[in-house]
């Protein structure tokens, strides 16, 4: 805050810088005026918040000077100081906007006090300014939006208030066809400072304010911006140069989505919708642009289930505790969805999803505790808060260590790490050889212990294994026998059937009719 000393006479305009230690009061002194004409000559450059003037000076006087500086200015804070102990000049100065009369005879402290009146006086103006402009904000903000959701046709004195700001920004809402006047939403989200997200979309919103015709509101992320559209003005080349200002100034990438040119309130929702429509492919399109619905109308949508193959090297990377492993395959396959170029965010959410499911399965199939599949309830879908790699990578990693942990806590853990292995390997042959070795444990060691923790025999295990999924496939699925017997490890179709009357006590065409009764 700066202060301004105005006085004719030297000894009492250098008492004054000197006396008081203005910089303690929190007020930049600016070099003093030895005469009210100086002083007048330099407030609209150097725009003073105090001045502090002699009543009686030679020329224009202290009253004469505090009435011009408010024609001016005014809010500026004046203090008279004279050394003529008269009401009468008292009662002018204070006509005259002066906040305070004191004699050239006052203490420091005085005048000290009076300056620090005089600067509560000013925040306390700002104070009011600051609350006032962000009810005035919030106002229009809710105005923008229902105007932009809803519409305001019901309420005439809000669309009112919304015309009278729209035409203070250059905005006119109602559009002259004739002159080609015309509005458009445009939505732009900034991205690449580590820190002060919200800050960098100030920022980028007050370049674009002072660049383009428009009203703007803030909504969470992304700046929502309305903005007057006329041919030769205001076209797609002025909002790319715009953007790109903004992409230089602040050094960070901009991703705008614009909506079609329109010439009514009506047209305006559509062109909001459609921005809002384009702006969730950011990501897809890239992390920088200015994109419009003919940039996404040809994308059909990409697959959203994982194959059969993946799913297997999924559960092998969680099988095998591999926390790297799992992160380079998570992001191999979200930047493979990314970047194809039929994928909609959709289609992407489906796939995500999807290999977060392959996850639960994979628990559900290799955990051999309730407590390990109560714990999976908390991770049954994707936040969507962070990136997309990064919100799987932290659902599978979780998954894996449930499963992990629970082996930790038993005695046996290579057993049930073993029954595991089993369950995903079910469509090709397993021996006991092969499966103890996976589990680095003596074969004969293994069956053993495989016996008195599991109660049954390698054999007779695997065989209830495949019987327990064939079961599954003939009740949830049309596929063939022959494929169904493939599925579950087993090429002699007639074998696969015979094992599976004997344990179901029919065949898999007479269970799955049952199943239908």
């Amino acid at each position: 805050m700066r202060i301004l000393i105005v006085d004719d006479e030297v000894i009492i305009r250098t008492g004054l810088c000197t006396v008081i230690d203005w910089k303690e009061l929190g007020l930049e002194l600016l070099p003093a005026a030895s005469s009210a004409e100086e002083a007048l000559e330099r407030i609209p450059q150097e725009k003073p918040h105090i001045v502090l003037t002699d009543i009686r000076m030679s020329g224009m006087d202290g009253i004469e000077l505090a009435r011009e500086i408010k024609l001016i200015f005014p809010d500026t804070e004046i203090i008279i100081l004279t050394g003529y102990d008269d009401f009468s000049y008292a009662q002018q100065a204070l006509r005259g906007g002066v906040m305070d009369y004191l004699l050239k005879t006052s203490r420091p402290e005085e005048i000290i006090k009076a300056a620090l009146k005089a600067k509560q006086n000013i925040m306390d103006k700002w104070e009011s300014v600051k609350q006032d402009n962000l009810q005035q904000a919030a106002l229009r903000s809710q105005l923008l939006e229902r105007a932009l959701n809803r519409g305001l046709h019901d309420d005439e004195e809000a669309r009112a208030q919304l015309h009278q700001w729209f035409c203070k920004n250059g905005v006119d809402t109602k559009a002259d066809h004739g002159a080609g006047i015309a509005r458009q939403v445009l939505l732009v989200s900034c991205s690449g400072w580590v820190t002060f997200a919200e800050l960098l979309q100030g920022a980028a919103e007050n370049i674009l304010y002072e660049l383009l015709p428009c009203v703007t509101l803030m909504d969470k992320d992304h700046l929502v911006m309305v903005v007057r559209y006329e041919a030769g003005l205001t076209d797609v080349a002025a909002l790319h140069k715009a953007i790109q200002r903004v992409t230089e100034t602040l050094k960070c990438a901009v991703f705008a989505a614009l909506g079609p040119v329109v010439h009514d309130d009506e047209g305006l929702r559509m062109s909001y919708r459609v921005a809002k429509e384009v702006f969730t492919f950011q990501g897809l399109l890239g992390s920088t642009g200015l994109y419009t619905q003919q940039d996404i109308q040809d994308r059909s949508g990409s697959r959203t289930v994982c194959t059969e193959k993946e799913e297997a090297e999924l559960a092998a990377i969680l099988m095998n505790d591999n926390a790297t492993d799992l992160r380079h395959w998570v992001n191999l396959k979200v930047r493979t969805q990314l970047e194809d170029a039929a994928a909609t965010p959709l289609s992407v959410q489906g796939y995500l999803q999807s290999m977060v499911i392959a996850g639960h399965r994979w628990l559900e199939r290799a955990s051999t505790t309730e407590q390990d599949l109560s714990a999976l309830s908390a991770l049954s879908k994707l936040e969507g808060e962070g990136r997309p790699e990064e919100e799987v990578f932290k659902v599978l990693s979780a998954i894996m260590n449930i499963f992990h942990q629970g082996l930790d806590q038993n005695k046996y853990a290579y057993i049930h790490k073993a029954i595991a292995y089993i369950r995903d390997n079910l469509h090709q042959p397993i021996s006991l050889q092969q499966v103890a070795g996976f589990v680095h444990i003596n074969p004969n060691h293994f069956s053993e212990v495989f016996k008195r923790e599991t109660g049954c025999t390698y054999i007779e295990f695997v065989t209830r294994e495949r019987m327990k999924l064939a079961t599954d496939i003939v009740q949830s699925t049309q596929m063939k026998v022959s494929d169904i017997a493939r599925r579950v490890g087993y090429e002699d179709i007639k074998y696969f059937t015979q094992q599976f009357k004997k344990h179901t006590g029919r065949t898999p065409s007479e269970f799955r009719q049952g199943g239908k009764d």
